[in-house]
């Protein structure tokens, strides 16, 4: 059976929509979904690029869809497996540095292995090689592609991922993200699916199957229960046994038998004690339970040991800061075998492992080569995911869609004429082939005159990162000397002010966070902030000096503050109002100013480098009156008055390396929200955050709201189909929206106990009864669908055949997509969240138009994990299931009935 065949009957196990529907795996050329279907049309025949043929005359093809238990593939394995020396082997197991790639390993010349040629990351090819073309598409969150509930978009977004690694001549991808959103403060949420493990699973693994039928190995990372990035590199994440297996080990067993993937990436935490690229889970929870046959890799920097690591599971490290080669594996690794610490028989497995997936996916039968492609096919693509995972929140007496040009209308927001909004970390994309900005999209819908354009605040960046209040903005700044707004800044590579500085530039505001997330190519700042201030900014030693001036946009009573880590000092027309030494926090004082006066403004800033990951934090910061507009806010409140309609498009800052400080939107732009709906009523807010955020403060101003997470390099076209109807919003929310940081757990150092358990997102909401802004797989649409003659089929009662069918109609005007979800409630005799997403079906309806959906249950949605007897048990009994538009919105249709 080919690839496809057996994709589609993995899915139906865990998803079963009805066959009336378009199966979820199958190879689709053009359509609606694209990318044209296939990327390199391998399938078809199409001699114009390079195809799955081996190049080599004398070369045979092991490809097979069953590689991970072929035994033509273990033939050849095994041949290999004769010719390695030890030395070899433990190279195959040991990473290298390498400029060229994210992550790499050694050829061995002399048996024809290739090199492996690793490129981040979940939401795009991340190109290192500088020595070519490093555009590659900038995909939305993959936060975006969960909210379309869609198993076949996912499919294709792999193949891109697939397509675009080979053609860059990468032969790994390291994606997809199946970690659980434990909560929304997590900064690497929008690299993930969202906070239900059965949606995490089915879309990790279609992305999986679409990366792999390229010569590409696709790595499912990150097991175990990496969750957070306070402390990432120490935390101790104590989970309890059945939260682990139901919640966090679910998604990557749904992986494992759907996707298959060749490599799985260990994370850099702690799980209950053990590191967990040192943890006997890799062994007994990966490869034993779950029957993964590739291999194990590290993250950068995650292996902390030799002897415990290898013994325990990892099969690669990959290296860290320590230098060229590797720290704990390679020379380490061969004395620790011929020391009988760690046994040949486990070496031979490692190399087995690594070996086995590079014969079966193909890597040796044709290696990557630099080829062009079609990027504007690409780019289509990623505008029509972003577009299906907008969320259409609130759309009071239906101002959505808009009539083109039927009206003026002001776009306010600090990124909205740029393509800033993406995460950072190593998942962010060096250069995007195309950028398409939301200012510029509704100018093409609605007429260039017809638009305005006001910031209203400041540029997002790396410092919206610190806690505290929002930093002075540039618009009531002045910098020494000079004109404009912001402030004159100066910079040493020394904590001291030691010689000439190092860097003097004008900035809008104090308002820095050097570390992890300044690397070059990490950081997603806003091209208004500037962030290219040397090596030395990054994780050395700093001081800096700050000067200007600040002139009070009204009279009244302000605070003036500093958030900073290290010794720093604010003077305010030569008196020093606050001085900060230490650990990070905040400190201010309350100054009574007149509107119109200008005072003279000097910050002074000096810290040692935290660690290797974290240098210098500064923010001068400010507190005052609602009532209190910054003149660029004021700017941006009046153009939206003048105009017939408000579009505020708002943003935050995520990234791999530290978690967000809070759940709302920095830089004042809640206060921008309200006072814009405050002068005019038809006010449209669109979220760009990776994972959720607040409403709570703002929302009920808003006449409509779309969350678009991070919608990529052709956002703008996205947001702008949505906004006048060209795509109706079909998305769905793969995370509950909290009403405030109170309702999700609060990452800390040190140890992070799981004390939720099973509870994790809607389910503790449910279970607790705490009402959320919107539950999770809430969505609305411009037109209604209805769900009818629901009814539940038991199949041979033992719970591996129960299946749900219902007739959706489109009742509205026009076209549009619903995802009709069923949910299982409490298991019989077993303390269970009152409910759990047990299948879901994404169902496209011409106005007018039923269709007759069938959904299975999985045998797991039915059962709960024993922890005395260590494996999943079905109870008898009935089990209530609802039929429903989310967590919330759903009713009983019948019972599951296990007898």
């Amino acid at each position: 059976m080919n690839r496809v065949g057996i994709w589609t009957a993995g899915l139906v196990v865990a998803v079963a929509a009805a066959a009336t529907l378009a199966p979820a795996g199958a190879t689709a050329v053009g359509g609606e979904d694209g990318p044209g279907g296939d990327q390199r049309s391998r399938f078809s025949g199409d001699r114009s690029q390079p195809q799955w043929v081996a190049q080599r005359p004398d070369a045979r093809s092991y490809r097979t869809d069953n590689w991970d238990t072929s035994s033509r593939v273990e033939r050849r394995v095994d041949e290999l497996m004769a010719q390695l020396t030890t030395q070899e082997k433990a190279d195959l197991a040991t990473g290298e540095l390498n400029n060229n790639y994210g992550f790499f390993n050694n050829a061995i010349a002399r048996l024809d292995i290739p090199a492996s040629t690793m490129a981040d990351g979940p939401v795009g090819v991340r190109v290192a090689n500088p020595n070519i073309d490093k555009s590659s598409t900038q995909l939305p969150s993959a936060s975006a592609l969960a909210a379309s509930f869609g198993n076949g978009m996912a499919r294709r977004w792999g193949r891109l991922l697939g397509q675009e690694a080979f053609d860059t001549g990468h032969n790994f991808q390291l994606a997809p993200s199946a970690d659980i959103a434990r909560t929304p403060l997590w900064g690497r949420a929008f690299e993930g699916f969202g906070e239900d493990p059965l949606l995490v699973g089915n879309l990790s693994a279609a992305v999986v199957a679409g990366i792999q039928d390229h010569p590409v190995v696709a790595t499912a990372k990150h097991p175990f229960a990496y969750n957070q990035e306070t402390d990432r590199f120490n935390v101790n994440a104590v989970v309890g046994e059945r939260a682990l297996q139901e919640i966090y080990l679910r998604p990557f067993d749904i992986v494992q038998r759907d996707g298959r993937p060749g490599a799985m990436m260990c994370s850099f935490n702690k799980l209950n004690g053990t590191y967990a690229c040192e943890n006997d889970a890799m062994t007994t929870l990966l490869k034993e339970q779950l029957g993964f046959r590739g291999f194990i890799m590290s993250d950068y920097n995650a292996t902390p040991s030799t002897v415990q690591a290898a013994n325990a599971g990892l099969d690669q490290e990959q290296p860290g800061d320590q230098g060229l080669g590797s720290a704990n594996f390679g020379e380490r690794l061969v004395a620790a075998v011929a020391a009988g610490d760690v046994s040949m028989s486990r070496l031979d497995d490692m190399a087995r492992r690594i070996l086995r997936p590079m014969v079966g996916l193909g890597l040796f039968d044709e290696r990557p080569v630099v080829t062009a492609w079609d990027k504007a096919r690409n780019s289509r693509f990623a505008r029509r995911v972003a577009a299906r995972g907008i969320v259409l929140l609130k759309n009071n007496r239906s101002l959505l869609p808009l009539r083109a040009r039927s009206g003026s209308i002001a776009v306010i927001g600090p990124d909205a004429d740029n393509t800033s909004a993406q995460g950072g970390g190593s998942s962010q994309i060096s250069v995007p082939t195309a950028a398409v900005d939301t200012v510029s999209a509704i100018r093409a819908r609605a007429g260039a005159g017809n638009v305005t354009y006001s910031p209203g605040t400041d540029g997002i960046s790396e410092g919206d990162l610190l806690p505290g209040p929002a930093p002075v903005p540039s618009s009531v700044l002045t910098p020494e000397g000079g004109s404009g707004t912001g402030l004159s800044a100066s910079y040493w590579g020394n904590a001291t002010y030691a010689g000439d500085p190092h860097l003097v530039q004008e900035e809008p505001n104090a308002n820095v966070d050097f570390g992890f997330q300044n690397f070059p190519g990490f950081n997603a700042a806003s091209p208004k902030i500037p962030t290219v201030r040397g090596d030395f900014a990054l994780l050395g030693d700093l001081s800096a000096r700050w000067r200007g001036t600040l002139t009070a946009p009204a009279t009244g009573w302000y605070t003036l503050g500093l958030t900073a880590r290290g010794d720093a000092t604010l003077a305010v027309d030569g008196a020093k109002i606050v001085t900060h030494s230490g650990a990070l926090s905040s400190a201010g004082r309350r100054l009574f100013l007149q509107s119109g006066t200008v005072h003279q403004v000097a910050i002074d800033y000096a810290a040692p480098a935290l660690n290797s990951y974290q240098g210098a934090q500064v923010r001068f910061w400010w507190q005052h009156p609602e009532s209190v507009l910054s003149p660029a806010m004021r700017a941006a409140v009046d153009a939206a008055a003048a105009a017939d309609t408000a579009v505020v498009v708002v943003r935050d800052y995520e990234t791999e390396g530290v978690d967000r400080p809070d759940l709302g939107l920095p830089k004042e732009q809640e206060q921008l929200i309200r006072q814009v709906a405050a002068v005019n009523p038809r006010t449209v807010v669109v979220i760009m955050t990776g994972a959720t955020t607040t409403v709570r403060t703002w929302g009920g101003s808003a006449r409509a709201i779309l969350q678009a997470w991070y919608p990529g390099q052709e956002q703008g076209n996205a947001v702008a189909n949505v906004l006048f109807g060209r795509t109706n919003p079909s998305g769905r929310l793969p995370a509950t929206v909290p009403r405030s940081e109170r309702q999700v757990p609060i990452p800390n150092e040190g140890t992070e106990r799981y004390d939720e358990g099973v509870y994790v997102g809607y389910r503790g909401f449910l279970a607790d009864r705490v009402q959320p802004s919107y539950p999770f797989g809430y969505g609305l649409s411009y037109t209604t669908f209805r769900l009818s003659r629901a009814q539940v089929l038991n199949g041979s009662g033992n719970g591996d055949n129960v299946r749900v069918r219902f007739r959706v109609t489109n009742t509205g005007n026009r076209a549009g997509a619903m995802v009709p979800q069923v949910y299982v409630g409490e298991l019989p005799g077993v303390d269970s969240p009152p409910r759990q997403l047990a299948g879901y079906a994404r169902v496209q309806l011409a106005r007018g138009a039923s269709r007759t959906i069938t959904v299975k249950i999985p045998t797991e949605s039915l059962s709960y994990w024993d922890t005395d007897a260590d494996r999943w048990e079905t109870p008898e009994g009935n089990t209530a299931v609802y039929l429903g538009r989310s967590s919330a919105a759903n009713r009983q249709i019948g019972q599951a009935t296990v007898r």
